[in-house]
């Protein structure tokens, strides 16, 4: 638990003082796009101390002065597979954005979508002596939590305080300072495959970089694309990447629940060119162009011309019409609306006052995939964007890059967890989480 505490409380000081120096990397590795986003923070005080528990605490101004993708290699379902081909796609990223920023980076903060997200709620409660609620009364009322047993091969990836009760006074954003005797804290903690985590902190330190933070792609798409109503009364925000679809909900401005599943626009690519003999290039020019969810009777005598580029000029210069095209999507986008609807409603998320649901990705632009999405789902649904910041350019503002500029804000504006408070020594928990998180001392 020791190595898990202090491992995440030096990547902060990193973050920090990699802020204080003036430029951070951000590094969204995806299955079908890594992106890497320089960030430039103003003033020698840009990361100022947290001044509260909870989202938005210790704000910074910054402003995007490069931007790069590339095409993703080596990742499947939102993890690493191939160490080399990816090392190699992240420095084609990271180069391009530095030689348009004009500076060089040491430091990136990294996001994925796969690894097998699965949330906890935990809970503790304390006795709090005469006077206001301190520092550490929060971070005794943090170390009472009784963290489950994670299983083998698991580790924790975030650890946020949702919900503060002093005595029958509750949804507290920050007791500190106010007085009570007894005080309670509702966490969330969501937990990742470990490998995944490993392969990932391996993968940046062979590219000549330090790893300053970790985040879930789930996480930072919804600080990206919900809006601060929806992050308050209560939403949900469907990620859907290339080879992993995030769920993640949302409530008072905390996540309090996130999965994941694995299946996303890869699959529907794959699912193209195995029905029509083509290439995967072909197939998502297909599905890009030309696919769709509905078909009509106009999509009947819609021909597509294939055009690939196999040499056989008959096989190459095949025409399918749009409905075939539309009757190998439509399935399998169905099954993954399908396997969301069941991970919200184990979640519970039908019990949430407001039931909003925001759908983002690269693979929500599918024509009409917000009507069939509304049928599945709810009807409460809309397709979300990520919010304008300074800097960013023109071709990074669609759905597709919710995740980097969201990890963007997840830099600049980073949530309380539960090392960024000194947890007594004694009140680790001993069992629960003894073989979490060791492998940041292999990889610092």
């Amino acid at each position: 638990m020791t190595d898990l505490y202090q491992a995440q409380r030096a990547m902060r000081a990193m973050r920090r003082a990699a802020i204080q120096r003036g430029v951070i990397a951000i590094l969204d590795v995806g299955s079908s796009k890594i992106a890497c986003l320089v960030l430039r923070f103003d003033g020698p005080d840009a990361f100022a101390e947290s001044e509260g528990v909870g989202s938005m605490a210790g704000q910074s101004a910054f402003r995007i002065i490069g931007a790069a993708t590339t095409r993703a290699r080596g990742v499947r379902f939102g993890e690493i597979d191939a160490v080399a081909e990816t090392e190699r796609a992240i420095r084609t990223a990271v180069q391009a954005a530095q030689k348009m920023a004009g500076v060089r980076v040491d430091h990136v903060i990294a996001c994925f979508s796969g690894a097998g997200p699965r949330s906890y709620g935990l809970a503790g409660e304390v006795e709090v002596a005469d006077g206001p609620v301190s520092e550490q009364d929060v971070a005794r009322a943090l170390a009472s939590c009784d963290v489950p047993d994670l299983g083998a091969g698991r580790e924790v990836l975030h650890a946020q305080p949702v919900n503060f009760a002093l005595d029958h006074r509750s949804g507290l954003k920050d007791p500190r300072g106010q007085l009570g005797h007894k005080l309670a804290v509702d966490m969330h903690l969501l937990s990742v495959d470990a490998a995944a985590l490993q392969t990932l902190a391996y993968c940046v330190k062979r590219c000549d970089l330090e790893l300053a933070g970790v985040a879930s792609s789930a996480y930072v798409s919804a600080i990206s694309a919900l809006v601060e109503d929806e992050q308050e009364l209560g939403a949900a925000c469907i990620d859907m990447g290339g080879g992993a679809t995030g769920v993640s909900i949302f409530i008072k401005k905390h996540m309090i629940f996130a999965d994941a599943v694995r299946m996303g626009g890869d699959t529907i690519t794959m699912d193209i060119a195995k029905g029509l003999q083509v290439p995967l290039a072909t197939a998502e020019r297909l599905k890009t162009f030309h696919g769709g969810i509905h078909a009509t009777g106009a999509d009947d005598r819609e021909m597509i011309e294939i055009g690939a580029e196999t040499g056989d000029w008959d096989k190459d210069r095949r025409r399918v019409s749009r409905a075939d095209l539309i009757a190998i999507m439509r399935p399998r986008v169905e099954e993954i609306l399908e396997e969301v609807r069941a991970i919200l409603d184990h979640a519970g998320f039908d019990q949430l006052p407001c039931q909003q649901i925001v759908l983002t990705g690269g693979a929500s632009q599918i024509p009409g995939l917000d009507g069939l999405a509304a049928r599945i789902l709810g009807q409460n649904l809309r397709l979300g964007r990520p919010l304008r910041v300074a800097g960013l350019p023109q071709a990074a503002t669609g759905p597709g890059f919710s995740a980097a500029v969201g990890l963007a804000l997840f830099a600049a504006h980073p949530q309380d967890e539960w090392w960024d408070f000194e947890i007594p020594a004694e009140r680790y928990p001993a069992r629960s989480l003894r073989r979490a998180l060791r492998w940041f001392r292999a990889n610092w």
